[in-house]
């Protein structure tokens, strides 16, 4: 009696793995190399310094000071003039975004902090022309297209089998 359900729990088991293993998942993931437009930079108040204190970003994307719940007052000031959050502050939210034709090194400063080097950089490169990028993209389906496709028909093969052990089980548990 017990091998019968044991049998009959493993050819089962058996059943239930061929129709999962004929169930497909198609996810479509679309990638832009644009997605992580906002960068970042916060305060490390134990060693007074941002973090990071260098980024380099491309034209059109944004940077953005952010810290909350500070013992000390900062801030993040240009000396040229482009961009600064303002007097200094234990909470900061404060986001700029380099336009094109901005392209340049700019170095900001925590004004109450300056005297013990509390000083970050952010490098922005030129924006990436929207030809160049259909370019790269065009190139890139071109190599893809010399890539072999995957294929799905091992789903087709293993249907042939997974019919057999529908019928064999049934067999089986009419005679049981």
């Amino acid at each position: 009696m017990i091998k019968a359900l044991n049998t009959k729990l493993l050819l089962t088991v058996m059943l239930g793995i061929s129709f999962l293993s004929m169930q497909t998942t198609s996810i479509a993931v679309e990638s832009n190399p644009h997605t992580d437009d906002v960068v970042i930079i916060t305060v490390d108040s134990t060693n007074l310094q941002f973090s990071p204190s260098e980024v380099t970003i491309n034209e059109g994307q944004t940077v953005r000071f952010f810290w909350s719940g500070e013992f000390l007052e900062h801030n993040a000031v240009s000396p040229l003039g482009i961009f600064s959050t303002g007097n200094p502050q234990t909470e900061i939210d404060y986001a700029f975004t380099f336009d094109k034709g901005t392209n340049n090194t700019y170095d900001f400063i925590c004004e109450p902090h300056e005297l013990v080097n509390m000083v970050g950089t952010i490098t922005v490169n030129p924006a990436v022309e929207e030809e160049q990028v259909t370019t790269t993209n065009e190139t890139m389906e071109a190599e893809q297209g010399d890539l072999p496709q995957s294929s799905n028909s091992l789903n087709g093969f293993l249907f042939i089998p997974a019919i057999g052990l529908v019928l064999f089980v049934s067999r089986y548990f009419r005679k049981a």
